[in-house]
């Protein structure tokens, strides 16, 4: 039976499930326990499962990070969450130099089980440091997989996926798509959790787009219909890897593609996408990939964030000037 509830209610279900079923799974983070998580994602499971389990931790990353490291060297499978996706840069050196580096550094035989939940993205008026979309910095560093959700099913279904990982996983919630509601079905059988899904058909140009623009990509794609368009709506659900075969056949139906996330359109995943469907689809394109992103600026005060974040005039003028050509 699917039951519909909230992004944030899926992730805190999962998390309850993978708690109860492996007793080596911790979750680790600040507020994280008795105060349930600023967004109350791990709320009521330190009173369920205690406090050696969900685990109140200082206000340092670097620690929590480093702690769920030497843990999951002892063969537990920490989750750890860091507050605000800003909060995550303290930690930085742990994830990048150590975390992503031990596998190898191993000779494959040593492994790192650990998820760190990242809230990101803008949307909900914050302050400096709170609505950030660091996902290229980490998706540059082998070692490291990424992912992001867009609904409640993937949260649900890609949190249970990312613990039962033997490699390390960085976890991007959308925090502004935390209260979006969506049926979960908690005995389904998940896809690959690195596998991109079409969540609408098209046939005139491509939107490809992860975590929180998946929604406005489907509201551009339903504006355009009303003016006889038919744009297919990707959602790429990771990052690191990348399905470049599902871009690929998405591409070669439509011919064009318009990629839209939240960060900096420069140096930004799309960046990445544009350039490898360029060489995979040269024949194939009718128009130049385009990209729809944030600006190469310091993240806005709440007041002007509206004109920084991609809306859907931005998307919708980028997919005129790809069918233009």
């Amino acid at each position: 039976m699917a039951e519909k509830m909230a992004l944030a209610k899926a992730i805190n279900e999962s998390l309850r499930r993978a708690l109860d079923s492996d007793p080596k799974v911790l979750i680790m983070g600040e507020d994280v326990g008795k105060l349930g998580g600023v967004f109350r994602v791990t709320d009521g499971l330190q009173k369920d499962f205690g406090e050696s389990r969900v685990i109140d931790t200082p206000l340092a990353e670097s620690g929590i990070v480093g702690t769920a490291i030497g843990l999951a060297l002892r063969g537990y499978r920490p989750v750890v969450e860091i507050q605000f996706d800003g909060f995550v840069f303290p930690a930085y050196d742990q994830i990048v130099t150590q975390l992503a580096k031990m596998h190898a550094r191993s000779l494959g035989k040593v492994k790192l089980p650990v998820v760190v939940r990242i809230p990101y993205g803008g949307g909900i008026g914050a302050v400096e440091h709170h609505s950030e979309s660091p996902e290229a910095l980490f998706a540059h560093v082998a070692g490291l997989k990424i992912v992001s959700p867009s609904n409640a099913s993937d949260a649900y279904w890609m949190m249970q996926q990312a613990i039962q990982s033997d490699d390390p996983v960085i976890f991007f919630e959308p925090k502004r798509r935390y209260w979006d509601k969506g049926e979960v079905t908690t005995e389904a059988i998940p896809g690959p959790l690195h596998k991109a899904r079409v969540v609408r058909e098209g046939t005139d140009l491509t939107l490809a787009a992860y975590g929180p623009m998946v929604k406005l990509c489907q509201e551009v794609a339903a504006a355009a219909a009303e003016e006889g368009r038919s744009l297919e709506v990707l959602d790429l659900r990771s990052v690191s890897p990348l399905d470049f075969d599902s871009i690929q056949a998405s591409v070669e139906k439509t011919r064009r593609l318009v990629v839209v996330h939240e960060a900096p359109v420069f140096f930004g995943s799309g960046a990445e996408i544009a350039a490898r469907i360029t060489e995979r689809c040269f024949y194939h394109l009718e128009a130049p990939v385009l990209r729809v992103g944030g600006y190469h600026a310091p993240y806005p005060p709440a007041r002007l964030e509206e004109e920084y974040l991609p809306g859907l005039d931005r998307v919708l003028d980028a997919v005129d000037r790809a069918l233009a050509y």
